[in-house]
């Protein structure tokens, strides 16, 4: 194929030179293309795995197969073969210095041996790739946790070379990444992803960069079959209080009490895997909130109702005494008279004898002061009157049990509102 001609110490009958012949006169402490321009560094990615991804320390752990091509003139050879070289002959060769800057742990895969390849092509083209598992920083947004939608970043900079020495570049835009259309994670799944050429710039330079950005959607069905249903379904079974009746203490009781330690219980299990940061309110704890808020107002809705309806008896039972002490009064010439059943009137009490003057003489004392109260009478009615009116300076609630009509209604109707706005927000916004 090639005609006959000498190629440093080999000529082409040689089909596979050996590697004393490359390396002869190599120097793997300059890079190619010395005083002569930047080398041109390739990228391409593979995916392998994504094997965890921590909200509460912000990061991801992947797998990647990272392959570099870059041109070395000094690796000529003739034919239009390729070399495959053991990976420990790495430290022959010289290698861009790529790190990973957001890593927070590294390492190589080394078994069998270490997980490297180097392959040399007929034209000086050099291909290293090596298999990596690293845990990267990814500053994640979680207002709208579990609704979220996190954007992490994989980057490649060159730690000692600035763009006048090296320049990297995809070898094929966005087809350059492999993997992430077919992976299969636990809570996430992969919405899209791209690649962008940057450039980084420290005090020391400025240095080439590549990105590969890509979303994560967060799988929301199983934060609603194991937090939201079960929450929900709590706020429905303190609604079955308000069909209870009032007179049963322990079940009402019981009921509010339980679904409010049970709710504090989920509220508390929902937050364990998340980071304890306040400047975080999640959207999951917006929600236990609001199922909280309605669980305990359920509960303070018994208390209310129960508090009125004590209060309605005591007042009954008032109305009891006073018509007792009339009925008892009438053998004694002492008439009580109440001037209406509302217990917010007041009641006065005169002797018969009285209320003969007061009707004969209505025409000239019709703006006159009440009369004095006669000492001495039966039934002494001052202590019945304080109480009385102290019964009636609370808030006075006709039929108790309307509370309990109103509560099944307007309950049901707030929490399904407020239902509507939090998904629409949540979810759209």
């Amino acid at each position: 194929m090639f005609p006959n001609h000498h190629w440093g110490d080999w000529n082409d009958s040689q089909l596979q030179p050996t590697i004393q012949k490359l390396m002869k006169g190599y120097n793997r402490y300059l890079r190619p293309n010395f005083n002569e321009g930047p080398v041109a560094i390739g990228m391409s990615l593979d995916i392998a795995s994504i094997d965890a991804i921590s909200e509460i320390n912000m990061d991801y752990t992947a797998t990647i197969f990272l392959r570099q091509r870059w041109r070395d003139s000094r690796l000529v050879f003739p034919g239009n073969e390729s070399v495959s070289l053991d990976g420990r002959l790495v430290s022959l060769l010289w290698i861009p210095d790529t790190f990973i800057p957001d890593s927070k742990r590294s390492f190589l895969h080394d078994v069998t041996v270490e997980n490297r390849l180097i392959r040399i092509f007929s034209n000086g083209t050099v291909l290293y790739a090596l298999r990596i598992t690293a845990t990267i920083a990814c500053n994640m947004d979680l207002t709208k946790y579990p609704m979220d939608r996190q954007v992490c970043t994989l980057q490649l900079e060159s730690w000692g070379y600035n763009l006048q020495d090296v320049v990297f570049y995809w070898t094929r835009g966005n087809d350059s990444v492999k993997g992430l259309d077919t992976l299969r994670l636990a809570q996430y799944s992969v919405e899209s992803y791209y690649t962008t050429v940057s450039e980084a710039v420290y005090e020391t330079g400025q240095y080439p960069k590549l990105v590969l950005h890509f979303a994560l959607r967060r799988n929301v069905l199983f934060f609603i079959l194991e937090t939201y249903v079960p929450s929900t379904l709590l706020v429905v079974l303190s609604w079955v209080s308000f069909w209870i009746s009032q007179s049963s203490v322990p079940a009402r009781t019981c009921i509010g009490v339980t679904t409010v330690l049970t709710m504090t219980t989920l509220m508390m299990g929902a937050r364990t895997s998340l980071p304890n940061a306040n400047c975080f309110i999640k959207a999951i704890d917006v929600y236990l909130g609001i199922c909280f808020t309605f669980i305990f107002g359920a509960l303070l809705e018994y208390a209310c109702a129960h508090f009125y309806t004590m209060q309605h008896q005591t007042i009954e039972d008032l109305h009891r005494d006073l018509l007792r002490e009339f009925n008892e009064s009438n053998g004694n010439g002492s008439i009580p008279i109440v001037s209406s059943t509302q217990p917010n009137q007041s009641v006065e009490l005169s002797t018969a004898e009285d209320v003969t003057e007061q009707s004969a003489n209505s025409d000239t004392k019709k703006h006159a002061g009440p009369k004095e109260k006669v000492p001495g009478q039966g039934c002494s009615l001052s202590s019945v009157k304080d109480a009385l009116h102290q019964a009636t300076s609370v808030f006075i609630v006709e039929n108790p049990h309307n509370i309990d009509r109103h509560a099944r209604t307007v309950f049901p109707t707030a929490f399904l509102f407020v239902n509507i706005l939090y998904w629409l927000y949540y979810l759209f916004l």
